[in-house]
Parts: C-alpha cells; sequence; structure tokens
C-alpha cells in the first residue's frame, strides 16, 4: 500500500510539472506570435506516462488476474480495441512516443496484439542510455556537440551546460535499432519518424 500511495504522488508531481511545462510553452507561442494558444491551435494531442506503476488486467497462464504492472525503462503498448485506450486510437493501437536524442530522429510507434500476449501490452519509451551522465561529461567536448547539433540545423536551450554532454547523441544507444528491435519483435508497430528542429533541456 506505501508502494502504490508513493508511486500515486509521484504520478501527481508529474502532471504537475507536465501541465505547467505545456502552459508555459503555450504563453511564450502567443507572446512570440502576438495570438493566442487556441487561435495557434496549440491543444495537447496526447500524453502518455512511462516508468511507473498501474493496475491492470492480463491473462497469465489463460486465467484473468489483476497485476501491479511497473513498466520501469518501459511504456505501456495497448493494441487496437482495448477497452483502456481512447476512442480516438480504438482502430489504430495506443501511441506510443520515443524519444531520440537532440541530434537524432525520435519515433511514434501503435501497441500490438501480439505486445499484448508477449509483454503484457509494453514496448521500449526510448533508446537508453549508452554511457553514464559522469563518462558523457568525462568524454565528450561541449563545443564539439554544439557545433554538431548546429550543422544538422537543430537549436537548442539548455539550462546548464553539463547537460549538452550529457544529453548528447553519443551518451545513447541508436533509437532506430532499438525501434527495429521492437517492431521485428511484433510488440509495437512503427509509423511516424520525427526529425527534431530544436531542443530545450532544463
Amino acid at each position: 500500500q506505501k508502494y502504490k500511495l508513493w508511486m500515486s504522488k509521484q504520478w501527481y508531481q508529474r502532471r504537475v510539472r507536465g501541465s505547467s511545462m505545456t502552459f508555459l510553452c503555450r504563453q511564450a507561442f502567443a507572446k512570440i506570435f502576438q495570438s493566442t494558444p487556441d487561435d495557434l491551435d496549440m491543444h495537447m494531442i496526447y500524453d502518455v506516462s512511462h516508468n511507473i506503476a498501474k493496475i491492470e488486467q492480463h491473462m497469465v497462464d489463460g486465467k484473468l488476474k489483476t497485476l501491479m504492472m511497473h513498466r520501469k525503462g518501459a511504456t505501456r503498448a495497448f493494441p487496437p480495441n482495448h477497452p483502456l485506450i481512447p476512442v480516438d486510437y480504438q482502430l489504430t493501437g495506443q501511441p506510443v512516443l520515443i524519444g531520440g536524442t537532440m541530434g537524432t530522429c525520435s519515433y511514434v510507434l501503435t501497441g500490438t496484439e501480439k505486445g499484448m500476449s508477449r509483454t503484457f501490452g509494453t514496448t521500449c519509451h526510448g533508446a537508453g542510455r549508452a554511457y553514464s551522465r559522469a563518462k558523457s561529461r568525462r568524454n565528450l567536448d561541449y563545443m564539439a556537440v554544439l557545433d554538431d547539433l548546429k550543422a544538422k540545423g537543430i537549436s537548442i536551450r539548455v539550462a546548464s551546460p553539463k547537460l549538452v554532454m550529457e544529453e548528447a547523441p553519443e551518451s545513447y544507444k541508436n533509437v532506430t535499432d532499438v525501434v527495429n528491435t521492437c517492431h521485428g519483435a511484433g510488440i509495437s508497430d512503427k509509423c511516424i519518424k520525427l526529425r527534431p528542429i530544436a531542443v530545450i533541456k532544463g
């Protein structure tokens, strides 16, 4: 019960932070473009949590059981027609947002029936780190990372210089390899590939 309580508190804190960032982002765009967020059509399209525990029902050894699913380093990916996903996504399956790095692509995937039976409706939520934050700070050059992003046409704003090295593309595994593995295993399907044009790290 204590675990569920602390997990609930963590989830609410995340919701507050996410809502605050969304509000401030909308206000910033409204100020720059001298309009309103609504006129700019800046509404929430989709939001999802990862690294969180949820109470769900799944088939285990042929029986429907109630489980606490803690997806650590992963996210939920339910298939089409699942009752717990919004109506808008019933035909496609649950959207899965796979963030790449500051200098690489990101992906949108969808959940599958095979993923539901093999991984309880779970897939990756990112590439995962290749280097620890400390190793990244030791081995990577601040200006070299910035120059590489600039050469790719990517704008960046960071709260601290150390984040540039910690979050550099070299600090992470190849997100395309990870996504292709999940797609090949059938636990999620590739839908959209995205290219970064701006990065904010705080």
